[in-house]
């Protein structure tokens, strides 16, 4: 059976309350759920059973220590002119996380598992807009420009499996990797 995959680190339950109090205030936005909140590392798309265990089996191999991370700011995609799509979180830039994400493609690479080659920009989505009017995303950007989390600490990243709906889709953890290096401490983003 086929899997719609992707790899995330989930947010703590009061990081999850500041996102969830974001989402509002713009016209034909369908907002994310708070449950459904993640921050993507890779989308990898649909494979096979066999790739799946392939996949969910080279993940335990990835080494990377417990960091800290921050989400800062609001915006949307696509950043240069069009239709805003997506209304977004930012997140504070972190050595750690970046380098945690090069390790996981560098992996899936290694296996011939082909993703898209578009410079990552981690972010969390929080509403995905349909012929919202820009004045208006304008404005909810301007409200929100300040937004920052409290710092929140990093021990583990998952595999999901995406599940199509006629609501959107549904994630589904499949596989839960904790971040661990002997003889290291947890790395410190910029804060």
């Amino acid at each position: 059976m086929n899997k719609r995959l992707f790899i995330a680190i989930d947010p703590p339950g009061p990081t999850r309350e500041q996102l969830a109090l974001l989402c509002c205030g713009l016209p034909d936005a369908r907002w994310v759920s708070p449950d459904q909140l993640h921050l993507t590392l890779c989308f990898i798309g649909e494979v096979d059973g066999s790739t799946f265990l392939d996949i969910r089996e080279a993940l335990a191999g990835i080494k990377a220590a417990p960091f800290t991370l921050r989400l800062r700011g609001v915006g949307f995609f696509p950043p240069r002119g069009g239709q805003p799509r997506i209304i977004w979180a930012g997140v504070e830039r972190c050595e750690p996380l970046m380098a945690l994400q090069r390790k996981i493609v560098t992996r899936l690479a290694q296996m011939g598992i082909e993703l898209e080659n578009r410079k990552y920009a981690p972010h969390i989505t929080l509403a995905r807009l349909q012929r919202t009017p820009a004045t208006k995303v304008g404005k909810y950007l301007a409200i929100n420009a300040m937004f920052a989390s409290a710092p929140f600490p990093v021990a583990d990243f998952s595999l999901y499996a995406s599940v199509l709906g006629r609501m959107g889709a549904a994630h589904r953890v499949e596989q839960t990797y904790a971040l661990w290096r002997i003889g290291t401490t947890p790395g410190l983003c910029e804060l």
